[in-house]
Parts: structure tokens; sequence; C-alpha cells
């Protein structure tokens, strides 16, 4: 795995952000068709806009662009005919001016023709739940306000809203928002659709008969039939799955509780509305819901909630499509599934496509349904995701990524070759060269990393080190990221450590437990380990190494800062500081107060350690963010001016602060901020030269 040395996109911020960029596919009822949804840079270079293009689903051929409008298309599905379902914002000729701002549903006909919206919603539509693979009938979420009694009167209530100017939301239950947005007033509800009921006749707008009086849904458009039973967001669901048929949604529904909830799976007769919980455990969640191929099986995991004590496992399990023959699958394989679907049954067996992270990658399982071993599938170097069944060959379509190839299209034989499928994003090209390092921790466990180095990196060239911790923190460093992307510090001359340390999923759960209701221990030296490892290397300077990370990777940076001084510079984004504070002000307090004990909590908050921190930081956040609500770094500003700043009040730490962000920092010019600011500031302390401010800081 290594690329040339010469200039590459990573070598500008500008040209990088210029990137297109694979969101998302989708797969033909046939296996002859695959729909991407592909991300470009704006003319104006402040946002991205997205499009769907048809590839050939045998690698051949040439990219088509199915769509095009100053909205974008996303959420891309195919109805069993073929068609292409997708979700837009774009104008529809039939609404009225006001109802044209709402994204809606729309079909492009595989005979060919114009797209034409098949929804009308005045709240719009929020996405695609579950599409029949062998009937015309379709679910879609949306949101609507908890007055409303049908379609209509939702559309008036929403005008008043809008017309009086009131953003005001009364909450009568916890949460009020979540990762980067505020929950209510309206709530999520699952909508079945027949496009059976889909008319192809000359729409024409509906007139109000009176200024107050609501419009009609529109005749020749099938009416959504709310599949929610009562007010309230009782449709906060993780994951669902529609039988081929369309008769019945597969959906894990979250039960509210004190202050969070946890997920039952509920069958739901689709024509009717009625519910019928198949498995509902105090303490236990049950997400992700497949529906087998024949509509007769269902798989979803199963995983009680953990506690301070220690990790509770994720667990696979099958039965009959009325909850009926449980049983679990792989019960001695602790790897944490990221996707199920259901191979198509042979003569000999049936079996489920797993996903998990895997020894820093994300490979693709093959698990029977009657009890044998997981057969790991893939075994390069690569995650995958997205992953679809060709019910007519039994091949798999799904995207593959690593830390120096994005999200690409690829084809996975029975006999488990891949081959690379056509892209309108084409693979750039990257700088340096990407290994492994290893080392054993204190404790005799095996601490493993991606290490990238630039092309000029030998034992006469040594290369500065940026160790990149990763957030989570139950996650893993191996799949690209186009928010963090370590190319860009290698195409300047650093190498990058991505290491996995305790807490990581991919090692099993008692790699997971090495570091429970104790981040500062465990996941800290480890860190401190593998840094050793990698500095010992020839391609290394050790004297020249610094330290970054965000989420919990902000958390380690701040733990890091406190407990010694190695490292140059740290950058700290979205950090954790303060536990006590943290825990109840994100947006999900019960869970992480859940999962510490309370001596835990103040063992392990980086702002204990304050006083002793000497490294320079560069701290970030965005004031969106709900998850690490901002009031953490203004703590920790606040904190280190308190204890270092100078009498005059200057300091060699710097706060830069995003207003409208949220956790990830997502609009391009801003991504650009991000990055010159992390850069000028880690060649100042790491190579002494001048601090210059980015030009667009002023």
């Amino acid at each position: 795995m290594t690329a040339e040395s010469h200039t590459t996109p990573f070598s500008s911020l500008d040209d990088y952000i210029a990137l297109p960029r694979v969101e998302g596919l989708a797969l033909s009822p046939d296996g002859q068709r695959i729909v991407l949804t592909v991300a470009t840079l704006t003319r104006d270079q402040t946002s991205y806009e997205r499009a769907l293009w048809s590839v050939a689903g045998d690698g051949g051929g040439i990219p088509t662009r199915l769509t095009r409008s100053a909205k974008g298309e996303s959420q891309a599905a195919f109805t069993a005919a073929g068609d292409v379902l997708f979700v837009s914002g774009r104008p529809d000729a039939a609404a009225s001016e006001k109802d044209a701002e709402a994204a809606q549903l729309w079909l492009l006909p595989a005979a060919g023709g114009e797209a034409r919206a098949i929804t009308r919603l005045t709240g719009g539509v929020s996405g695609i739940a579950a599409v029949a693979t062998a009937a015309r009938s379709l679910v879609i979420a949306a949101d609507l306000l908890p007055s409303a009694t049908d379609l209509e009167s939702e559309s008036v209530a929403r005008k008043e809203r809008t017309d009086k100017k009131v953003a005001a939301i009364l909450h009568e239950s916890y949460p009020v928002r979540h990762w980067d947005h505020d929950l209510g007033p309206a709530e999520p509800h699952l909508l079945a659709l027949d496009l059976a009921d889909l008319h192809d006749t000359i729409a024409t707008p509906t007139i109000k008969s009176k200024a107050d009086a609501p419009a009609p849904y529109p005749a020749d458009l099938p009416r959504p039939r709310d599949l929610t039973p009562t007010p309230g967001r009782t449709m906060d669901a993780a994951g669902q799955a529609l039988t081929p048929d369309g008769t019945t949604l597969i959906v894990a529904l979250q039960v509210a509780e004190q202050r969070s909830g946890r997920y039952v799976l509920v069958s739901i007769n689709v024509a009717t509305g009625t519910q019928t919980t198949l498995f509902d455990e105090p303490k236990v969640d049950f997400e992700s819901p497949a529906v087998s191929l024949d509509g007769r099986q269902i798989a979803f995991v199963r995983s009680a909630v953990s506690t301070p004590e220690g990790p509770a496992d994720q667990e696979i399990w099958v039965a009959d499509l009325d909850g009926g023959n449980p049983r679990r699958l792989a019960s001695k394989w602790d790897r944490w599934p990221t996707s199920l679907v259901f191979d198509i049954p042979t003569d000999s067996s049936e079996a489920l496509i797993v996903t998990a992270d895997h020894n820093g990658r994300g490979p693709m399982f093959r698990i029977p349904l009657d009890g044998g071993a997981p057969e790991q599938l893939t075994t390069d170097d690569f995650s995958y995701t997205n992953v679809c069944v060709d019910a007519k060959t039994g091949d798999l379509v799904a995207l593959r990524s690593s830390w120096i190839a994005p999200a690409h299209p690829v084809r996975i034989s029975r006999s488990g070759s891949v081959t690379s499928l056509a892209t309108p994003a084409a693979l750039p090209d990257v700088p340096g060269t990407i290994t492994e390092v290893e080392t054993l921790a204190e404790d005799g466990a095996r601490v493993r990393a991606w290490l990238l180095l630039p092309d000029r990196a030998s034992a006469q060239h040594p290369a500065p080190l940026l160790l990149w911790i990763h957030g989570g923190p139950l996650n893993s460093w191996n799949a690209w990221s186009w928010r963090w992307s370590p190319l860009l510090a290698v195409a300047r001359g650093y190498a990058v450590l991505l290491p996995d340390p305790a807490l990581s999923t991919g090692y099993g759960l008692d790699f997971i437990a090495r570091g429970w209701n104790a981040w500062g221990a465990k996941p800290y030296t480890d860190l401190l380990a593998i840094t050793d490892a990698a500095e010992a290397l020839p391609e290394i300077d050790e004297t020249l190494t610094a330290a970054m990370g965000g989420s919990f990777g902000g958390y380690m940076a701040n733990w890091v800062a406190g407990h010694t001084d190695r490292f140059r510079a740290i950058v700290s984004h979205a950090s954790l500081w303060a536990l006590d504070q943290f825990n109840g002000t994100t947006d999900n307090s019960e869970y992480w107060q859940s999962i510490f004990s309370a001596q835990g909590m103040v063992d392990n908050s980086p702002h204990q350690a304050v006083r002793d921190i000497v490294t320079p930081m560069l701290v970030i956040h965005g004031d969106h963010d709900y998850r690490v609500p901002i009031g953490e770094s203004l703590r920790l500003w606040s904190e280190l001016a308190e204890h270092h700043a100078n009498a005059d009040g200057s300091t060699q730490h710097k706060f830069l602060f995003f207003p409208d962000e949220n956790h990830w920092v997502l609009k391009p010019q801003h991504a650009v901020v991000w990055y010159q600011t992390v850069f000028v500031f880690l060649d100042l302390h790491v190579h002494g030269t001048d601090w210059k401010r980015p030009r667009l800081l002023g």
C-alpha cells in the first residue's frame, strides 16, 4: 500500500475539499445497476451538492449522471420495479411555493423520463425507511407536529408557527436535543406508501377554498398512512426492515423511560398499523433488524445496557418473522456487528453477511444460521459499508475504504475476489506510505496502530510524529474519513500515528474492558506505549512529537496534557474536560452517567490536572455541538487562563471557536480554516516557525 512521491490533492486544502465524495450506494433488484450518491463542491466552495450516478453492476461501462438540481439528491433506493427513489428539496412544479421548500420523496422511472415528486408533506420527508423488494410499497420517515390529527391539519399548524415566527419548543420529557439539533416540536413518524396509488396523470396544484383552510392532500399522489400509534416520540427507531411483500415492518422502537429509553423489537402490520412486540427485556436494547430474502426470518442485535462494572456484548440473534424460535448466533465471537444482511440461501446453508471492526479493518463475515463459526470473507486492509446482496448471483456489492483510499464501490464474488466498479469519484493519488506498528502494553495486551509516513521519511531524514487519537471511545481507526484526514498532515511532512488503545473495537470484549470506567488508565498508557514503538523507528524523529484528537480523542488530548510533558504541542477538538459538568449537559446524560461510577468520574476527569499542564494547547469547539457541549471548552479555556496565563493576559494556548458548527465542523471553508490553524499551531511548536493567523480569521 504505497504511493509515488509527487504532488497530490492533499498538498492543497483547496484541492482537498474539492475532491468528489461517494456517500451512498443502492443496488437494483436485478443486480445490473448501482446508484451512487456523490457529493461535489459547489461553485462558491461553501457547501456540497449531491447527485445520483448510475454505474454498471459488473464493473464495466462508464458512470452516468441521473440527477442534477440546485438542492441536490440523496438516500437513493430502488423499488421492486427498478425505479429509483430519492429524497430532494428540488422544486416541484405542482406544489405551492411554500410547500416546494421542503424535501420530498421523488421517483425516477426505470423506463426513462423525468423524476416526479410522490409526496407533498408540508414538513417534508426526512428519509426512506424501508422499501419492499417484491411489492409496490415502502415506508418513509417524516416529522409531524403533535397537535396534528391528519396531514391537512399538520399543514395548518406549521403555517401558523411560520407566519407568527414562533420557534419556541415546549418539552414534556427528556431529552431535548441530539448531536447537533434541537428536538421538537415535530416528532418522528413512520408513514407507509403504496405506489399502486400513484397515478400517471397531469397534476394540477390544489387551491384552498379559504385563506385559512388546508388544501386537501393531492389525489394523484399516494396518501401516506401513519404507522405511529400515539403522539410522542414513539417512532424514534434504531433501524427498520420491510418484508419483501411489504405487509410487515420490523422496527426497533424506543420505549421512553425516565431520562433515556431502550429499544424493543416490534412487528407492525402495514395495512392496519397494529403493533406486536416481539422482544422486550428490561435493561436490554434490540436494534438493527434485517429481514430474510424470503420474508420468513429476522435478524437483529441484542445488547444489555452497560454498567460501570464493564461493557456489555453485542449479540447477533435470528428468529422467525413472528418472533418464534429465537437463537443466538456465533456466541463465542466477540466482534461487534456494524451491519447485518441476509445472504441468499444455498443448498447447504443459510447465513448472514455481517460487517464488524476487526484488527484495524472492517471486513465482511459470513455467519451460518445453523450455529457454525463465522467465516471471514474479505482479508484486505479495507473496511466495508453499504453492503447489498445480489439476489440473482449471490455476489455482494458494497463501498470500501481505507486510510489511503476513500469510499468506492466494489463487487465481491462468492469466492471472495473483489472487483472495483466504475465511479465518477476516482481514487485520488495519495502521499507517502502506510504500514502497521504494534507493541505490548504493560499488562501484556497487544496494541496496534496504522502509521502513515511521508515519502521522504528515512533514517537520514526522520519525520516529526503526530499522534492522532480517535473519538468514540468505542471506535477504531479502520476507515476513511473526509473530516479527519491524516494524509493532509503527511503531505506537510508529518508522520501520523493512528492507534487503537484500550476501549477500541475490533479486538474483543476484554480489550474494551481494559479501559472501562478508567479512561485515564489503560487507554493513556497504551497510547504512550505505541508512541514509544513508533518513535523507535529510524524514520521518526523522536524529539519532534505532537498529539491531537477530537471528542474522546479530545478527552485523551486533555488527559495527556495534564499527565506528561513529552509532546511539543497538543490539539484538543470538541473535548470532554470536566466529567461532572459534561455528564449533566450532554444530550444523553443517562448513558454517560451509567457507564461511570461516582469515583470513576472523579478519578478520570482531565480538569483535575489543569495545574500540571505545560504543553501549548490549541482548543477547538463548535457552539452547536450538543454531544460535547461548548461549556467543556469554555471551562477548559477559562482554567488554562486562570492557572497559566501571564499577568497581561497573554498565553501560549489558543482557542478556535466556530459559532455555527457542530461536533465535526463540516462546512468546506471552515474545514480549511480548521486545518490551517492546526498546521500553523503545530509548525510553531514542532518546527519553531513563525505564528501567522489564517487569512480568513482576520
